[in-house]
């Protein structure tokens, strides 16, 4: 299979690679976690700290602080009761859902987390972090810092940290409801996954780097997974110690091959209960994932950002400081407004403060070209602006280099970007900040193929979750919108001649009060 076609039509033209006569089976929806049955297990303290305001000093983790980790990374933090809105897909008119620090197309979470872990309190070994229950599965006993080591090219010296996370795709989660659409949502989830993690690594004192390049099938096999099931995404190992995180060793360590580590180990046999009835077949997605799989460490490449050219006229930003916030209560207070968005105007110094944030947070270390220092993005950030205290309404590109606002487009947008949403879900009227994260079209294939296009979703999603994290740290509320016109939104901006194209956009505003009921899920 050509994938090109594929990625091509899941971006611009969606109604060509679905169905026209897909039904979703609501009742025989799958589990929106992983359940593994018969092996053993490790219960996780679920008495987690209530503020993660101060940023800790760098030290070994034990058993207690991992399972916090976790529960901030990606547990269940609250459960809700309300009733669907008008014109709801959704079966049925009341709605109750298990809510996370990190948002989910349709709430369906195709995500899941497993760890290498070495820690004093716990056998080495490979685990699934099950979510539902706040515990460790164990998959596979004993010390695989070589093999991990060698997958990724011998990039990082794993020896040195005390775990590895791993975040994988599975396909059936909701592949169910938005059928080959599911490709382009599995990577912005992964990477809201991922800015999550990164988020509380800081907090907990932990040293991480993500990894988007390594052999995919002798990591699968490391953790059991069928490839025609769920597969490896991105890797994250963390440390407390020194570590080597070079991003070209592979090279002088020799050719590895994705075969000749999958018969170091012996394979294991799991078995996990996913509730639906009839699980279809999906083969695009599972195609589209085996032709991105890397087969040898000599496919490692690196992806060198290019500068943003704008000319738009600079509209300057004030210096603020960066925001102080405790991320637990942001966690907590995290919300997706619809119907809920009700206007009101924005400070400058807020929305300042919201870009900085968004985009200074989001340096991190990654093997594409493992810069920690500010550099040029393979994403960046334009805004329609309405209502905004002493800047016009207009369409923008955000130069973070020198924090300020390019204008490419002035006047209100808001009719434009409205007409271009099929669904209506939110009132863009009501919105004084619609944010798009654009990247290029043709994500980086010349150097990675299409693997690049699964990275460019993830890298959108990090940014994304950073986003988020911002708004609701200044009182605001977003909604990661992926039923919007692109083409519309590139026109907007000015930006197809540059060979950019919108990949997701956040309606970003004040709200008022859902009535609804919701607990917290801590002690």
């Amino acid at each position: 299979m050509n994938p090109d076609p594929f990625l091509h039509n899941l971006h611009s033209d969606i109604d060509k690679i679905t169905p026209p006569d897909w039904e979703v089976d609501w009742e025989d929806a799958p589990l929106a976690y992983k359940l593994y049955r018969g092996l053993p297990a490790v219960p996780l303290s679920l008495e987690v700290p209530l503020s993660l305001e101060e940023w800790e000093a760098p030290a070994k983790p034990d058993l207690r602080r991992i399972g916090d980790f976790l529960w901030y990374t990606f547990g269940l933090n609250q459960f809700s009761q309300s009733v669907s809105p008008m014109g709801s897909d959704e079966q049925g008119d009341f709605m109750q859902s298990f809510r996370r620090s990190v948002p989910s197309g349709g709430a369906l979470y195709p995500n899941e987390l497993y760890m290498f872990l070495k820690l004093e309190d716990l056998p080495e070994g490979i685990y699934h972090y099950d979510v539902l229950h706040h515990r460790l599965v164990l998959l596979r006993k004993g010390n695989f810092d070589s093999y991990i080591a060698r997958a990724l090219g011998s990039r990082c010296d794993v020896s040195t940290c005390f775990g590895t996370v791993f975040v994988t795709t599975m396909f059936w989660k909701n592949y169910y409801k938005y059928n080959n659409f599911a490709y382009r949502l599995q990577g912005l989830d992964a990477g809201g996954v991922i800015g999550q993690l990164l988020e509380v690594t800081k907090r907990f004192g932990f040293a991480a780097g993500v990894y988007f390049q390594f052999l995919d099938r002798a990591l699968n096999h490391l953790l059991g997974l069928s490839e025609e099931e769920e597969s490896v995404y991105a890797m994250i190992p963390l440390s407390v110690e020194t570590t080597s995180w070079a991003a070209n060793r592979s090279s002088r360590n020799g050719r590895v091959s994705a075969a000749e580590l999958c018969r170091e180990i012996n394979p294991i046999q799991t078995y996990n209960w996913v509730r639906s009835n009839k699980v279809k077949e999906f083969p695009i997605l599972t195609s589209v994932n085996k032709a991105s799989m890397q087969e040898s460490t000599n496919s490692f490449r690196q992806i060198i950002p290019q500068e943003t050219r704008c000319e738009g006229r600079p509209v300057t930003l004030p210096h603020v400081n960066r925001i102080s916030y405790d991320l637990a209560s942001v966690c907590r207070e995290r919300f997706s407004p619809d119907i809920d968005f009700t206007l009101g105007k924005v400070r400058k110094e807020q929305l300042a403060a919201l870009l900085q944030e968004a985009t200074e947070s989001c340096l991190y270390r990654n093997d594409l070209d493992m810069a920690l220092e500010k550099h040029a993005s393979r994403v960046t950030l334009y805004v329609c602006l309405n209502n905004v205290e002493g800047i016009p309404d207009g369409a923008y590109y955000y130069d973070s280099d020198a924090h300020l606002l390019r204008e490419i487009n002035p006047g209100d947008h808001r009719l434009a970007l409205q007409s271009g949403m099929p669904a209506g879900n939110v009132n863009l009227f009501q919105v004084p900040l619609c944010f798009h994260i654009a990247g290029d079209k043709d994500y980086h294939k010349t150097e990675v193929g299409c693997r690049g296009y699964r990275i460019q979703q993830m890298e959108a999603g990090m940014l994304m979750q950073r986003i988020l994290i911002a708004a609701t740290a200044l009182g605001m509320g977003g909604h990661p919108l992926l039923g919007f016109d692109a083409k519309m939104s590139d026109e907007i901006y000015r930006i197809e001649a540059q060979g950019k194209t919108s990949l997701i956009q956040i309606p970003i505003g004040f709200y008022r009060a859902r009535p609804w009921l919701r607990g917290n899920l801590i002690s």
